[in-house]
């Protein structure tokens, strides 16, 4: 029997199950990556892709104990279900980013 793991909070609903997330809402996403130059620039730049108020100056960052990693915390507007699954796809996806939570 294959385990099911627990569903993150932007994953898709069944039809009769409504989201949890009331939108628009700020909605904070950690990024995690190797810490290099150009990071927070491109985590930066796909948020603003989502949501072209985001506000670059919310950034939080968090530098792993040995400093080889960096969380970035960005909190976008988010409108709906689409646009989260979208950026976290983005993010997800891109060659800097470890993990998106």
């Amino acid at each position: 029997m294959p385990i099911t793991p627990p569903s993150s909070p932007v994953a898709s609903p069944s039809p009769e199950q409504p989201s949890l997330i009331i939108y628009p809402c700020a909605f904070p996403i950690k990024v995690m990556g190797v810490k290099v130059d150009g990071l927070v620039h491109a985590i930066s730049h796909i948020a603003t892709q989502f949501d072209p108020q985001f506000d670059a100056a919310t950034i939080e960052l968090r530098e792993s104990k040995g400093g080889k990693y960096l969380g970035v915390t960005i909190t976008v507007n988010a409108t709906s279900r689409e646009q989260l699954d979208e950026i976290y796809r983005t993010l997800s996806t891109h060659p800097m980013v470890k993990v998106v939570l």
